[in-house]
């Protein structure tokens, strides 16, 4: 009997041109693919030539599947877990069998390939060096309030997965708890061939994207201005434009515009300190 092992690897996130000669590798060797859809995944072993067994393992049957995963690792068998497109345990199913086939001291190793995530943010032009996933906002409820008040609080770059079917929803919910004029990318159908990367205000998203759309979409929102110098000298600007005779609103734009942060921490910095005075 051989030493099972587990392989974790990502696959295309549409563009089958992206399979890496690691993961050709994989899942010709494999002696059985734990997939999160059985059709797509046999199109990607027809395309890499392997016959390899598959066995589905999603969100409905996860239990009694990881078990059953965890099992054939014991036996010796080298197990392949993929998801519909990624990496598995990304917003996916997959983190349960990884840690128990660790627990249980056998070899847990990954391919790494595509991802929405990175491959968004590398191409929204916004700060990259911190970033937080947030994978897809919760449907309803407190959950997803929270969800948006602890994002609009956020002073990193926010990735978010959208479904097609609740864009307008999710653009609509963020422009209120983050102010509309805070910019998001809007990154559909990445890698595949109608490809759209398209930037603006979640006011102009909202205008943009309120009709039907297809295709995976993952959101990229840039961070909250940063509590400091930069919001305070824009406050002081602004008083300084209200002084000339703009009104409180026109001052906070221009002064926001002109330092690069929230125009509505601005305006609302700009009201507490007229309230004050």
């Amino acid at each position: 009997m051989g030493e099972g092992m587990l392989i974790v690897c990502a696959t295309p996130i549409g563009n089958l041109g992206d399979v890496s000669q690691r993961l050709r590798e994989a899942l010709n060797r494999a002696d059985v693919v734990y997939a999160e859809d059985t059709r797509r995944t046999a199109t990607l072993l027809a395309h890499v030539g392997a016959e390899t067994k598959v066995r589905s393992l999603f969100t409905g049957n996860e239990k009694a599947r990881t078990a059953e995963l965890v099992e054939t690792v014991r036996a010796g068998k080298v197990v392949v877990l993929v998801s519909d497109a990624g990496m598995p345990t990304i917003s996916d199913p997959g983190a349960e069998a990884v840690r128990r086939v660790r627990q249980m001291g056998r070899t847990v190793t990954v391919i790494p390939g595509p991802s929405a995530v990175t491959a968004a943010l590398a191409v929204s032009g916004f700060d990259a060096d911190r970033f937080v996933f947030e994978g897809f906002l919760p449907r309803k409820g407190q959950a997803r309030t929270e969800r948006l008040q602890s994002i609009a609080a956020e002073e990193r770059t926010v990735v978010l997965f959208a479904s097609p079917h609740r864009l307008a929803a999710d653009l609509a919910d963020l422009a209120e708890a983050l102010g509309a004029d805070r910019r998001v990318v809007v990154a559909r159908e990445l890698t595949k061939v109608y490809e759209e990367v398209w930037m603006g205000t979640l006011a102009e998203a909202m205008e943009r994207w309120a009709g039907e759309v297809k295709g995976e979409v993952t959101l990229v929102i840039e961070p909250t201005a940063k509590a400091g110098s930069d919001v305070e000298a824009a406050v002081e600007d602004a008083r300084s434009l209200v002084a000339e005779g703009y009104s409180v609103s026109e001052a906070a734009r221009r002064a926001a515009s002109a330092a690069g942060v929230s125009r509505r921490l601005v305006y609302q910095a700009l009201l507490e300190s007229q309230e004050r005075s």
